[in-house]
């Protein structure tokens, strides 16, 4: 497996992976705006109705792909019917991660990590990687792959990928389920990144599941809470200084000058 990346813009290649993976991709729902849909192309229900594709299909879909694509990121059919290509994934990550003893990540906002101890660090939320897969390789997979590329230690099963989409203004995100194929659903809707877009983000189950962390991670959580919450005394501090100060000013105008 092969890694170029950036920060700003990441390239990640899957295509060397030995292992294969062969999963009937399943589908989600998003919720339903109210009024009149707009006639723009639907993937979502397109990707329901057609799961499979015939070689012939997939042959023409992929030149009308590439006939699209404006950023020179084409898609290859192999004589084996396997075909690749890329996809973009924004990180939005909300949590800490935990990064791998001796590597380095970048912290929004707080430099690298030192190396040769695992810490936790926020990531920038935002920034998109660019993964080179094929259409073997699964939601999982590419899970995988993201966090390999910052050299993060977490369970990747403490991560989800999400799917965009844009209808009428407004935009719908629908969890993808471990076993469906992001190159599928890219080349079904085509290069667009309005009509669909990937971000990874932690899962949601409505509750923070602490049995999942090791306790290195625990520690380094509470590391950062502790950070925060100093931060945030200092701040009231310096603005309850600030008030009694304007205090004593106005008082002094009001008494005509004296203390």
């Amino acid at each position: 497996m092969t890694w170029k990346s950036t920060m700003s813009s990441g390239y990640s290649s899957l295509e060397d992976d030995s292992e294969e993976y062969f999963f009937t991709a399943r589908t989600s729902f998003f919720k339903k705006p109210l009024g009149k849909v707009t006639e723009s192309k639907d993937v979502d229900k397109e990707s329901k109705l057609r799961t499979e594709f015939s070689r012939e299909e997939i042959r023409q879909k992929i030149e009308e792909y590439n006939t699209l694509t404006r950023d020179h990121l084409k898609m290859t059919l192999a004589s084996s019917g396997v075909y690749t290509g890329f996809i973009k994934v924004q990180m939005d990550l909300r949590r800490p991660v935990t990064v791998r003893a001796g590597r380095r990540a970048p912290a929004a906002g707080s430099g690298d990590a030192a190396a040769g101890a695992s810490e936790a660090f926020y990531l920038p939320r935002g920034v998109s990687n660019t993964l080179h897969i094929s259409s073997h390789n699964t939601v999982r997979q590419v899970i995988v792959a993201l966090l390999n590329k910052f050299t993060v230690a977490d369970n990747p099963a403490k991560y989800a990928l999400y799917k965009r989409y844009r209808r009428e203004e407004q935009v719908y995100v629908c969890k993808l389920s471990d076993g469906e194929q992001p190159l599928f659903l890219r080349l079904v809707a085509g290069p667009d990144d309005d009509t669909l877009g990937f971000v990874l983000r932690e899962q949601q189950t409505g509750e923070v599941l602490w049995d999942a962390f090791s306790i290195p991670e625990l520690r380094n959580f509470l590391r950062i809470l502790d950070k925060e919450e100093d931060e945030q005394k200092e701040a009231l501090l310096r603005r309850y200084n600030l008030y009694r100060h304007r205090l004593k000013e106005a008082l002094r105008e009001v008494r005509g000058g004296t203390p």
